[in-house]
């Protein structure tokens, strides 16, 4: 014989609400955004001010809203590392040109 909680099931298996992956989805679906500021003051001085932003999205719904940033990010995205060893590449090339042709 089992006997009832007077609590309620943390998870929602009462049919009450939705359930954590519902949330979770409508959430990447519409995107949330959480933003708040901290200040530090001392005798009227502002001696630290720290702006947090959070963003919790689907990557396709940030990319509908401009946020794309991962994807220059070359420690977060190998195209864009590729890119950037490319780019040094030619640099390093247009400078032994230049060398060569300053001594010859």
């Amino acid at each position: 014989m089992t006997i009832p909680s007077r609590f309620p099931d943390p998870y929602g298996s009462g049919g009450s609400g939705a359930n954590l992956a519902d949330i979770l989805e409508r959430v990447l679906d519409k995107g949330i955004v959480i933003a708040g500021d901290i200040r530090i003051n001392l005798l009227d001085i502002e001696l630290l001010t720290i702006k947090l932003r959070l963003v919790v999205a689907s990557v396709e719904r940030a990319k509908e809203m401009g946020i794309d940033w991962w994807e220059d990010d070359p420690s977060l995205s190998s195209g864009a590392r590729r890119r950037e060893l490319a780019d040094e590449n030619e640099r390093l090339r247009q400078r032994i040109a230049a060398l060569e042709a300053d001594t010859a």
